[in-house]
């Protein structure tokens, strides 16, 4: 009884580290439906910017035209490629940032902004620059862990 009781244990304790589960078909089909707004069958480089984002912050293979078949979207969207990621508490979060420029703008687009510009790293290793997010001016920042906030211009 006693080992049952340590292999318990010890499930509980490491099983907060285990991956969330990946997303069902019904899922994956149901996003399909949103990013192919014209349904052609594909996501056009209109269509993709924020999903091709996910795609180079996963390091992920790229289809060599730039537009994303069906087939691909499935395979990335089962894979969690294209899940939300929680912003950490505190972010964004001072530290040694190894992000490139173009990696901060793809952490940026992933999480959903548009036009982002500016973006230059500060004295505490964070990138800020601006975007626009549902229609409206933001300032945005990047930390060395890829949270990425933004914050409504006034």
């Amino acid at each position: 009884m006693n080992k049952l009781s340590i292999v318990a244990a010890v499930v509980l304790a490491t099983s907060a580290a285990w991956p969330a589960l990946a997303a069902t078909d019904a899922e994956c089909q149901d996003m399909w439906k949103q990013a192919d707004a014209n349904h052609d069958g594909k996501i056009s480089q209109a269509e993709a910017d924020r999903y091709m984002a996910m795609m180079r912050v996963h390091d992920r293979k790229l289809p060599a035209n730039n537009q994303l078949d069906q087939a691909s979207f499935l395979e990335a969207c089962k894979a969690d490629v294209f899940a939300p990621r929680k912003t950490d508490a505190g972010a964004p979060l001072k530290g040694a940032n190894s992000f490139t420029e173009g990696q901060a703008k793809d952490r940026a687009v992933a999480h959903g902004a548009n036009a982002v510009s500016d973006l230059k790293k500060d004295g505490d290793g964070i990138w800020r620059g601006h975007a626009t997010e549902n229609g409206k001016q933001v300032e945005i920042a990047v930390d060395y862990k890829g949270n990425v906030v933004t914050t409504t211009q006034q």
